[in-house]
């Protein structure tokens, strides 16, 4: 209520209300623009990537089935979880060769640092075990388990950068991992003293090194002569590098694994679909467009200069 007093005369006194408008409608619509915009920008995401699948399926007369591990970070903690080739991948990827055809191409997209055993040799055998033709393309990576994958493939296409890792097995936990190969070498080395513990350790590094090897023989053998698999295995999985070690296109090539560069476009742009989580600034940033090259520069007649 305000009251307004005129300046002609004192007694007269005129009253008038203001009314306040409530604007708290607008902080509730904030609150809930903050909840479901994620969830439409979530569902227009898995909209496109489902419209680049059938456009790369339609044009290639295949299935496309996808595994790329990124690291994604808890929704209400914040804390980083790396990705991994599990058992709910394996699940996943046998249910979709399941659902193919068997005489329809296969086109599998990996992008992982690796992961269980296990789960890579199930998806490595079904794919194997697929009568039609697959592919598989690594646009970036495919280390450890990703490897096992890309080598059973009946085409191997990759990226000119793109690189595969060695297979050996490492023994231990998440936190403590040893390669399979520098145990047997430790117990190599005279040492009376070593625990049933240590023994057993490697007992079992013995093992792995032998099924691993055994595996990627296996995988080998359709499409490589029984030499040319037995040394390829022998290589990859014996623990001459480390498990990091980076195989591009020409060390493969030169260990006699066939290897294309001919990755198609959409699988660029598929990749663009998955991008990372988006916590923090990122470390590397750029314009996205494809530049020409310029063209070469006219020397001026009678320029003489060197350059």
């Amino acid at each position: 209520m305000f009251e307004l007093y005129g300046t002609t005369s004192p007694a007269r006194r005129v009253q008038c209300e203001i009314t306040v408008p409530d604007l708290s409608w607008f902080f509730w619509l904030f609150v809930i623009a903050q909840f479901f915009i994620p969830l439409y920008q979530k569902q227009m995401l898995a909209l496109r990537r489902n419209r680049a699948f059938r456009g790369i399926e339609q044009r290639r007369k295949t299935r496309f089935i996808s595994m790329i591990h990124r690291q994604e970070t808890m929704s209400f903690l914040g804390f980083p979880i790396a990705r991994y080739i599990d058992i709910e991948d394996s699940e996943q990827v046998l249910r979709a060769v399941r659902l193919t055809p068997e005489d329809m191409p296969i086109d599998f997209l990996i992008h992982t640092p690796g992961g269980l055993v296990l789960a890579a040799e199930q998806i490595a055998f079904a794919l194997k075990r697929h009568k039609g033709k697959v592919t598989v393309f690594v646009p970036h990576y495919a280390m450890s388990g990703g490897a096992l994958l890309a080598i059973s493939a009946d085409e191997l296409v990759m990226d000119p950068n793109a690189v595969l890792g060695p297979v050996d097995p490492q023994l231990g936990n998440a936190q403590a991992a040893f390669p399979a190969a520098s145990i047997m070498k430790a117990l190599a080395q005279p040492n009376p003293n070593r625990d049933d513990q240590t023994l057993i350790l490697g007992d079992v590094a013995e093992k792995a090194l032998r099924q691993v090897k055994a595996t990627v023989k296996r995988l080998l053998l359709e499409h490589y002569s029984e030499a040319d698999a037995e040394r390829i295995a022998t290589k990859l999985s014996s623990g001459e590098w480390t498990h990091d070690y980076a195989l591009d296109v020409a060390g493969l090539r030169e260990l006699g694994i066939k290897v294309t560069e001919d990755i198609p476009l959409e699988v660029y742009e598929l990749m663009d679909l998955f991008p990372q989580t988006n916590q923090r600034r990122p470390s590397v940033e750029f314009i996205p467009l494809p530049y020409t090259a310029p063209p070469p520069a006219v020397r001026p007649r009678g320029d003489r200069s060197s350059g």
